[in-house]
């Protein structure tokens, strides 16, 4: 696990480019990566909310994931209509359960041919 006094922005930057094909672009004014499409957005307290990542996510992921723990969880705005999880970083930080949430978020618009290479690297769905 990295040191505690990394730079949340730089933790999540090197998960996402992690992956393979990933790239990063500033959209909206907020580091961004991509795998085609986007699949997770950095929000340096955004719009007014919280410093935390917002993720692409598979179908139903939001509901379970804020109803489970809402003070860690959140429905982003713009994007959480489509089912995008919000995952504050101004809280304690599980950063292997981040790892796994890019990953999965990876897989929700990644093409199959990149997703293919992932293997077992980044954990499962």
């Amino acid at each position: 696990m990295p040191d505690d006094d990394v730079d949340p922005l730089e933790r999540v930057r090197a998960l996402c480019l992690a992956l393979p094909g990933a790239t990063e672009r500033l959209s909206h004014g907020e580091p961004t990566w991509f795998a085609g499409r986007s699949f997770v957005m950095y929000s340096d307290h955004h719009h007014g909310g919280p410093l935390a990542v917002w993720c692409a996510a598979a179908p139903g992921v939001l509901e379970e994931q804020v109803e489970r723990e809402p003070e860690r969880f959140f429905r982003p705005p713009y994007v959480g209509v489509r089912g995008w999880l919000g995952v504050r970083l101004d809280v304690d930080v599980d950063w292997d359960e981040m790892a796994r949430i890019v990953a999965d978020a990876y897989r929700q618009v990644a093409p199959a041919r990149l997703v293919a290479r992932l293997g077992g690297a980044h954990g499962g769905s």
